[in-house]
């Protein structure tokens, strides 16, 4: 396994994924949708992989929308998206957002955008699972 650190701008929240794939075997993505598309956000998940957000005390915000099964991270001090998390049948799954590993160069500058409009919570989670990691959330 090779770990992929990274943080928020400030540093209040640090990330660590750990995979065992190269970064350019990697399905990075861009989501279509308004909150990824205004972060810039570049994601994957690798489901041989983990990962996990540490946050300082009061540094972690929790957006939901749409659908509301998703917790998107957020810095409550820098306001950087770090990364998403979603639970799954008890377990935690989820994403990191690839502009905010120390890496990010290494990985696709300019995925494909994915449109997922019309999908209903049980087509979410069911895609989720074959992209996305388990997840831990500190803080």
């Amino acid at each position: 396994m090779t770990t992929y650190p990274g943080s928020c701008h400030c540093g209040a929240i640090v990330l660590r994924f750990d995979s065992a794939r190269k970064p350019e075997e990697m399905r990075v993505g861009r989501c279509g949708c308004t909150f990824c598309r205004s972060h810039g956000a570049r994601t994957l998940g690798d489901p041989g992989g983990s990962i996990e957000f540490r946050a300082a005390p009061a540094a972690l915000n929790r957006y939901r929308f749409a659908l509301g099964i998703t917790d998107y991270l957020l810095c409550a001090h820098c306001g950087t998206y770090v990364g998403a998390v979603m639970d799954d049948e008890g377990n935690s799954i989820g994403i990191v957002n690839v502009n905010a590993l120390d890496t990010r160069e290494s990985f696709d500058p300019a995925p494909p955008v994915h449109h997922y409009d019309g999908e209903d919570a049980d087509r979410r989670r069911a895609r989720r699972r074959k992209f996305w990691m388990p997840a831990k959330v500190v803080g």
